[in-house]
């Protein structure tokens, strides 16, 4: 897909015509790497709030999606303090502890940041961006789309995952026990959802795939962005990644 000159390259709104006059979205990243930003985080810790704060100053940060992309993971291993996260779940409990076993590390912990796959605390220096190519996602009214990578320099015995998330954002949840009882706990760019995607090659060097829509039981929120990047097959360290609000 080519970019359009003019426009924002991380996220351009276009228009389907259709009978039914529905809208896609298309987000697009540059080459040049855009950073995943991940907190690790559980509302069962006492010491998470300070991060998430940190987290959602981000929403009026002027690179929000094109410099940045936040997700928020909140893990299940603190329920057992007598509060269940109801945005918790085992999967991202799971990627936190892979990204440990890559460290060598002995143990998961929380809030914990990762910065493009690397342990990190917000503030300390960042690696020099790379230009893993270009990572465009056009999604559907309806919540199902396309994903296409366009690496900068196409390696065919490559394969690549792509990983599209829904955030929730404005969410305040009142925490009845546990280490934060009795606080009202605001939350911003929380993964409600992620589907994983296998990219195709295709014979002009870009990999595709597609997804579909994230289930209609999913938590009401406030407000909903998507998050989505790409990793190799077998590394799920972010090279690139876009995203942007939703309608």
């Amino acid at each position: 897909m080519l970019k359009l000159p003019g426009l924002p390259a991380f996220l351009v709104l276009v228009a389907i015509a259709s009978s039914s006059s529905a809208r896609a979205q298309i987000f697009q990243s540059d080459a040049v790497a855009t950073p995943l930003i991940e907190l690790y985080t559980s509302e069962g810790c006492s010491s998470c709030p300070p991060a998430e704060r940190w987290l959602s100053a981000l929403k009026t940060d002027a690179g929000l999606w094109c410099k940045f992309v936040p997700v928020a993971f909140h893990v299940t291993y603190w329920d057992y303090l007598g509060w269940n996260d109801p945005f918790a779940q085992s999967g991202f409990t799971d990627r936190q502890r892979a990204y440990a076993d890559a460290w060598n590390a002995r143990s998961v912990y929380t809030p914990g940041f990762v910065h493009q796959g690397r342990e990190w605390r917000p503030g300390n220096p960042v690696a020099s961006p790379t230009t893993p190519g270009i990572l465009t996602v056009e999604r559907s009214a309806a919540g199902s789309g396309t994903v296409r990578f366009s690496p900068t320099s196409p390696v065919r015995q490559k394969t690549y995952t792509a990983t599209i998330a829904l955030l929730g954002s404005d969410v305040s949840i009142a925490v009845k026990s546990g280490e934060n009882a009795g606080r009202s706990l605001p939350h911003d760019f929380i993964a409600l959802h992620i589907a994983t995607v296998a990219l195709t090659a295709q014979p002009d060097g870009t990999f595709t795939g597609t997804f579909a829509a994230p289930p209609a039981t999913l938590p009401s929120t406030p407000r909903r962005a998507l998050a989505a990047w790409v990793s190799t097959t077998r590394d799920q360290t972010p090279l690139q990644a876009t995203g942007g609000w939703l309608p």
